[in-house]
Formats: C-alpha cells, sequence, structure tokens
C-alpha cells in the first residue's frame, strides 16, 4: 500500500530519520517499536503530511507521491491518532469526531447525521457515553477513544496508531484490538506504535524496530518475542530484575472512609508504610485517579480522614499535600506534571521553589546546580538543563515530572500512570527511581493500568471497582488472573 525510501528528517541539532525505508502493507497489522527518541514518531509524521520528510521518496500504491500536509495524507487514505490527545474539551464528543469535516447540506449544518455517524463509532468501540457528552468531562482513557473513533470516521485505508492503549483498561484494549482485527479483514494497514510486548506480540503481524534515527530490524510474526524486539530497540540484551522483598516500617500514610465526589458511595481505607510500593490497580472509572486527586487536595474528598506520619492533616488545596509530605505524579504529565515551555531546571524548582528563596531572593545558582543533580541522579538524557522540557522524549519528560518532587523529600509519593508512553529501556529507569526513593524511607502509592508492571514492582496490591476497593493481594497472591477477578467485581475466594 505504501514504501518509503531512504527518508531522511532532521531537526535543529538531531538527525531524527536517518535513511530509513520501510513498507506498510494492506490486511495487515505493523508494529513500530523503539526507545523514546529513535525516530518512530517522526517516520509517523513523515507519512502523515505532519513533518514531510527531507529526502527520500514516499509511493503510495507503487506510484510516488508527495504528501506536503495533513490534508494531502487524508486524501490518500491516511489518518494519525496521536499519542498526545488533540481534543476540544469544551466540544461534544460528536463536534470533536468530525471537527473541520462536519456534514452539510447548502451551507446547513447536518447534526443528526452527525450524531447518528458518531453513535455508529461509539456502538463499534463498545462506549456507552453519548454523542452530546463534552470530552472535558470524559476521563483520559475515554477521550482515547474518542481520538480512535475521530480517526476511523475519516474512512482511512492506512491507520496509524501511536500508543492507543497507553489510557485504556483490559476491557477496553480487548475491544480496541477486536476492532484492529476487523479492519485488518477489511483490507486496511494498521500501524501499530505501542511500548507494550505483550499487546505487540499478540496483535501484530509484522514488527520493524527503529534506534537512534536508523532502521534497527525486522521480524515476522513466527519470530517476535520480546527478548528479541529488545535487543533490537537498545542493540544489547536488556533484563528488569525481580521485585526484591522488603521489609515495611512504619505507617506513613492512612486513610480511613475516605469518599470520592464522583463515586461517593462507597468508603475507602487503606494505609501506605515507610519503604512499600503499594500497586493500585482497576479498570478506567474505577476511581483510582479520583482517590490520589482527592488526597493530593485537587478535588475536594466528600468525607474521610487522613494521617501523614500518626499525625492528623487537613487537606483541602495542593499546598496543604505538600506541607504535610506528599508529591502527586499525575498521568497527564503535559497537560499537569510539568510546562514544557520551561527550562528544565525551571520545572525542577517549581514545586519546592521557596527551598531556593533567601529574604524573596530567588538563588539562581542554586537551582542551576539542583537540576544538574536531578539529572545525572536520574539520568535525564540532555547535556543542558536549560532546554525546554517539551524538546526531551517522553521517558525524559516523566523524569522530570518526578524530580521536581525529590527536591521536598516527600514521605508519601502518590504515582498515577509514571510510565505511560515510556519505551522499554527508560521505564526501567523509572522503576529504578521509584524502588530508590522507597529504599530511602518512602510510601509510594503506583497506580496503573498496565497489569504486568504492576506485578512487576508492587509489594502488594489494591484492586479498586466502581469506587470502592474490591481487595487487596500480598506478592504470594498476585495474578493477572486474580487482579482482574477484583477489577471487575468478582471476589477471588483467597
Amino acid at each position: 500500500m505504501l514504501r518509503a525510501e531512504h527518508l531522511h528528517k532532521r531537526f535543529v541539532g538531531v538527525h531524527a530519520l536517518n535513511d530509513v525505508s520501510a513498507e506498510f502493507r494492506s490486511g495487515e497489522v505493523l508494529a513500530v517499536m523503539g526507545e523514546n527518541g529513535a525516530g518512530k514518531s517522526t517516520l509517523m509524521k513523515a507519512l502523515a503530511g505532519v513533518h514531510p520528510p527531507d529526502e527520500g521518496k514516499i509511493f503510495w500504491e507503487g506510484k510516488e507521491v508527495k504528501i506536503p500536509d495533513v490534508r494531502a495524507a487524508s486524501a490518500l487514505g491516511i489518518a494519525f491518532i496521536h499519542q498526545e490527545l488533540n481534543l476540544a474539551e469544551n466540544l461534544s464528543v460528536a463536534a470533536n469526531v468530525f471537527l473541520g469535516r462536519e456534514p452539510s447540506v447548502a451551507g446547513f449544518f447536518k447534526s443528526g447525521e452527525m450524531h447518528r455517524k458518531t453513535q455508529q463509532l461509539l456502538d463499534d468501540l463498545g462506549m456507552t457515553f453519548t454523542p452530546e457528552t463534552l470530552v472535558g468531562d470524559l476521563s483520559i482513557g475515554h477521550q482515547q477513544m474518542v481520538e480512535i473513533a475521530k480517526a476511523l470516521s475519516q474512512d482511512a485505508r492506512l491507520l496509524i496508531m501511536d500508543e492507543p492503549t497507553s489510557s485504556l483498561s483490559q476491557t477496553e484494549t480487548d475491544r480496541l484490538f477486536l476492532l484492529v482485527r476487523k479492519l485488518r479483514a477489511k483490507g486496511l494497514c494498521i500501524v501499530f506504535i505501542s511500548h507494550r510486548m505483550a499487546e505487540v506480540s499478540e496483535i501484530a503481524d509484522r514488527v520493524i524496530v527503529l534506534r537512534d534515527g536508523k532502521f534497527s530490524g525486522e521480524l515476522q510474526k513466527n519470530e517476535i518475542t520480546r527478548d528479541r524486539i529488545v535487543s533490537l530497540m537498545v542493540g544489547r540484551d536488556l533484563v528488569l530484575p525481580d521485585k526484591q522483598a522488603t521489609t515495611a516500617g512504619d505507617v506513613r500514610l492512612e486513610v480511613k472512609g475516605l469518599r470520592i465526589q464522583r463515586l461517593p458511595k462507597h468508603e475507602i481505607d487503606f494505609e501506605l508504610r515507610a519503604g512499600e510500593i503499594v500497586g493500585m490497580a482497576g479498570l478506567v472509572g474505577a476511581g483510582r485517579t479520583d482517590v490520589a486527586r482527592a488526597l493530593f487536595g485537587i478535588d475536594p474528598a466528600v468525607a474521610g480522614q487522613i494521617r501523614v506520619d500518626g499525625k492528623k492533616v487537613t487537606i483541602a488545596k495542593p499546598s496543604d499535600a505538600i506541607a504535610s509530605g506528599l508529591a502527586f505524579v499525575p498521568e497527564d504529565r503535559k497537560a499537569q506534571g510539568i510546562i514544557v515551555e520551561m527550562p528544565i531546571r525551571d520545572n525542577v524548582a517549581m514545586a519546592g521553589l521557596d527551598k531556593f528563596q533567601t529574604a524573596g531572593f530567588v538563588k539562581d545558582g542554586a537551582i542551576t546546580t539542583t537540576a544538574n543533580e536531578m539529572r545525572t541522579r536520574l539520568g535525564v538524557r540532555t547535556t543542558d538543563v536549560f532546554k525546554a522540557v517539551g524538546q526531551l522524549s517522553g521517558g525524559n519528560q516523566q523524569k522530570v515530572a518526578i524530580a521536581k518532587w525529590l527536591v521536598n523529600k516527600p514521605g508519601v509519593f502518590l504515582l498515577d500512570e509514571p510510565t505511560r508512553g515510556v519505551d522499554v529501556g527508560a521505564k526501567s529507569e523509572i522503576y529504578g527511581v521509584i524502588e530508590s526513593m522507597a529504599a530511602a524511607g518512602a510510601a509510594i502509592l503506583f497506580i496503573s493500568s498496565e497489569l504486568e508492571e504492576i506485578l512487576r514492582i508492587s509489594d502488594r496490591v489494591l484492586v479498586m471497582h466502581e469506587g470502592r476497593i474490591t481487595g487487596e493481594l500480598d506478592r504470594t497472591q498476585m495474578t493477572e488472573a486474580a487482579v482482574m477477578s477484583l477489577a471487575t467485581g468478582v471476589h477471588a475466594e483467597h
């Protein structure tokens, strides 16, 4: 369907694509893998008209074509579901799905047809919200499904999905894969960018791997294994060590009778101990993020008591949480965790700016020194802390989002999807950072939709379903089946 030959793309100081060639065939799911910054998204953007290549040729059904912009790509039948959500939160689902392509006759807007087509797409995706729902009222996972519906509405023949499952529950991912298989059977080419090895093994017919902007290798269906993919991605074998047994210390966070606004019926009780990493699992909409936001004072709780290091605290706003020794890394780092236009050093200082002041004067040199210390400690891949955070890869941006809290030396970390959209190498490094925080005596709440990493890093797991904790599993009880049983409201025997 499409062939790219010897593509090059350069940005200031970066050769993002260096002589990359690849084929994209009808009726197949092609996975594109590589570490953050390897060139995956740049290649897709070159094909989708977002960043046309500087050199090289593109052939569509055997004929050389130019794709100077997104409109030209769309005219060919290429649709791109971006990793970073690109929706208007103040508009309805239907308005977002058909934004700029609203059906009309003689200049009159056909809202009924738009809503009918949107409803059909939502039905195909197994969604229960309506075309009239405001996008801003949806969870991140459901917003991701709106992005997918938007791309499907374009009748694409080559559909590029950049990390489409990063915010989806297992149930939603299963629905998406069912749809992908239907589209493949109709002759579409599905390009699937993901860092999740299990998903790639399940859905991909073929895998191509990029490393440092270059083509690293290709695997056919029967060759796809985690070890072979990782070896092509990083140029070496990468082993994630097993979780070491830990001895939990004193209770650092105690939550009793917490009721959250969105799901106020159930009371939530749990505690976190020093040196412990507690996973929090559940389907999208179960209330995990709501709990973290209530604990950090972003959303007011309906009821409940919170104790930090044995002392009862009142948290009405984030500054109260910070003063009590809490830190919160949100799931949407670009919207809530970092300021992408600002330098790394300023982001690092943001949550603890008072520590860099004397008599109201900011100690600029101390900020730079601390930022460089954090860069080294967390392995942020940059030589200059004055660089804008937005110029870093996703994994390095996430490290900055964590680094800004380390300045405060908090006793409790609330981490919401801390490895979302992060490659296997950076993910391993972030695990190391989290484990070092726990080893230093912090208590960690680790929220994730990725069961593999919940089982990998957690000392125990709390599982939520529809606003309540349905069970707790220690390391001897933690299996995917046990977690999913609790996450769907089915109580496991143990």
